[in-house]
């Protein structure tokens, strides 16, 4: 993921690319990238979704959101991040489908694409939550996608082993002990990582400034 600081009037963006404006277009769809980066990274953390790539997943989606703006109806940035996300939900599908299909395997059953949608909906809360108040509910947590963004931007700003251990425990949901594993380093070590990630991103977040 690449870190952006990038702030745009989604209103006036919006008219612009609906106006056909194609640079408008890119700049709207730029701005959730690592958004959608992020939301790929958080589902592909089965046996079949470790042989999808990442960043072949998104920009297929992109692409097909380029292709099929015209059919977005939404208004608010909160619409658009759901077209997005239901554009995602299929193109893994696909890459889903494909790698079962070529390694002859019967799991497609166990994957639908209303599935893929409550995941990535249920990710978004977990994207939210690293930075959200003690007393905010899940519905308070989402109400924001422009915010939801702007947390994976701040995500793809962390150092890398930040950004991994994040993604392993917060995403993966995976045991210290199995991070440690997976990183080569002490367990204690990853719990001193980890919270110092949380408390990096908690600081970019509240004064956007690092430590």
């Amino acid at each position: 993921m690449n870190g952006t600081s990038e702030i745009i009037d989604f209103e006036a963006i919006i008219a612009e690319a609906r106006a056909g404006d194609v640079a408008s277009l890119g700049v709207l769809l730029q701005r959730y990238r690592n958004y959608l980066q992020l939301l790929v990274s958080a589902q592909l953390r089965t046996s079949v979704g470790r042989r999808v790539g990442e960043s072949d997943v998104v920009q297929e989606a992109m692409l097909a959101a380029h292709r099929d703006f015209a059919d977005f109806r939404g208004e608010t940035a909160g619409e658009f991040a759901g077209w997005l996300r239901t554009i995602l939900a299929r193109t893994l599908l696909r890459e889903i489908d494909r790698h079962v299909k070529a390694e002859k395997r019967n799991v497609r059953r166990e994957v639908s694409l209303d599935t893929l949608n409550k995941n990535l909906s249920s990710s978004c809360v977990q994207v939210a939550s690293l930075v959200a108040a003690k007393q905010d509910s899940p519905s308070e947590i989402v109400s924001n996608e422009e915010q939801t963004a702007k947390i994976a931007d701040l995500i793809a700003l962390l150092p890398k082993d930040y950004q991994t251990v994040v993604m392993l425990r917060n995403f993966g949901g995976m045991r210290f002990e199995d991070v440690a594993t997976e990183m080569g380093r002490s367990s204690q070590a990853v719990r001193l990582l980890w919270l110092r990630a949380i408390k990096r991103l908690r600081k970019l977040h509240d004064n956007g400034v690092d430590e």
